[in-house]
């Protein structure tokens, strides 16, 4: 055969190989076919699939919401106007009554005052030694309080431990003023972190939880702020305080919450007593790693507010437990790209973290994935295209993105003879 010839042939096959790769990849080179339409059965992009499948779930969880009937106050025997039991990790409400009612709080208030005094600690816009001064306005505080005289200083240790074991007002509105600058400027920052927490039944008139029109919040909404506050683990080291003292030992404080001494694993968090709240309590215990917050508001008297708190407290550790789903092994298929330059993508999901469950059934739980049979060209790196569902007793208790593993780009005909010529001529 000769050169003449053999580049001939050469010319052909890779003609004819072209248009076999073109074809396969549903391209049409030179506009010598029609494009197909696009079936009405294509998958769509996972993007576009896993918005729609969310949104869906998100739809389908508010309408069992407003389906489900209110808990019947007496479930468990409570007092209370209104009660929440929430676990702490998971944010899960395991139990309510009247959870969303808008209700007084009283001195409960201060758990949003600390969660924001906590905040300016950690981003060091405070520090533990910082010298507060007292101004007229703190020390002309009522109910609750240390004392303070306009001028006199103090750590915000020490205020800390004031306003969280003694409950003391005047020590709230310090702390506030040495954050903020002013009071009024503390209790807007106060409300507006209470929106970012989607705390939607809450508004803040003061810091400390003093009787005043408009100043109201939900059980929920406590929990949450309660739950916020928890992810500071040294605040547990004033929570969990039972007696201390202040000026050298000359001003004696007892925790005004009993359950620390007297409920195993308490560690906080804050009581609330006034005339238009009534009794109340935001209280957290801790056993085998899970933590429990039980919101009280609107108990007809101090012993009833520990009672009702005992109550949820034990119906959660009694019925609940964490499973970790960390070490679940779940298979992922490779998926087709159509028209890509990558033929398929591998999938991966990242599967961890704690799911709250009833107590023994957590290796029930089963691993539901959903992915679409093929993905259309581009396809980017970490790119959602499916989701696993954590299934129990029917139920999704935990959802995850499945993301691509690499990218694909879509094929042209320039990419696409570019790569044929390489190999037609590689060797």
């Amino acid at each position: 055969m000769t050169k003449q010839n053999s580049f001939v042939y050469k010319i052909i096959a890779f003609s004819l190989t072209a248009l076999l790769f073109a074809s396969a990849y549903g391209m049409v080179p030179f506009a010598v076919y029609a494009s197909p339409e696009k079936s009405e059965h294509t998958p769509q992009n996972a993007s576009e699939q896993t918005k729609e499948t969310a949104q869906t779930e998100k739809n389908s969880t508010n309408e069992k919401k407003e389906k489900t009937p209110a808990q019947p106050a007496d479930s468990l025997g409570l007092t209370a106007k209104a009660a929440v039991l929430m676990n702490a990790e998971t944010g899960k409400i395991i139990y309510s009554v009247n959870e969303n009612q808008q209700l007084p709080e009283a001195s409960i208030t201060k758990i949003m005052t600390m969660l924001l005094v906590f905040e300016a600690l950690d981003t060091e816009k405070i520090t533990m030694e910082d010298s507060v001064t007292c101004s007229e306005y703190a020390a002309s505080m009522g109910g609750s309080q240390i004392w303070l005289e306009p001028g006199e200083t103090m750590t915000v240790h020490e205020l800390i431990k004031a306003a969280l074991v003694g409950s003391a007002n005047d020590a709230c509105v310090a702390l506030g003023e040495h954050i903020a600058g002013s009071n009024d400027a503390f209790v807007s920052m106060m409300n507006e972190r209470a929106e970012e927490l989607g705390m939607t039944d809450t508004f803040y008139c003061n810091c400390t939880g003093l009787d005043a029109d408009g100043h109201v919040t939900s059980a929920r909404d406590i929990a949450v702020a309660s739950a916020e506050l928890l992810r500071h683990e040294k605040v547990l080291e004033y929570t969990g305080i039972w007696m201390d003292s202040l000026r050298d030992g000359k001003l004696q404080l007892t925790n005004t919450n009993k359950l620390i001494k007297h409920y195993n694993g308490a560690i906080g968090l804050k009581t609330g007593t006034t005339s238009k709240a009534g009794c109340c309590i935001s209280a957290a215990a801790r056993r085998d790693g899970m933590t429990m917050i039980a919101v009280i508001l609107g108990a007809p008297d101090s012993k009833s507010r520990f009672a009702d708190a005992r109550k949820l407290l034990d119906h959660g550790f009694a019925k609940c437990e964490l499973t970790d789903v960390s070490e679940m092994e779940i298979e992922l298929p490779d998926i087709p790209v159509v028209g890509g330059m990558e033929k398929t993508v591998g999938a991966y999901a990242d599967i961890s973290g704690q799911l709250l469950t009833e107590k023994g059934k957590g290796k029930q739980i089963q691993a539901v994935v959903e992915l679409p049979e093929s993905l259309n060209a581009p396809v980017e790196v970490g790119q959602p295209i499916g989701v696993v569902r954590l299934v129990l007793d029917g139920e999704t208790i935990g959802q995850y993105d499945i993301c691509s593993d690499r990218a694909s780009e879509k094929v042209t005909f320039s990419a696409a003879f570019g790569e044929l010529f390489r190999g037609l001529f590689a060797n």
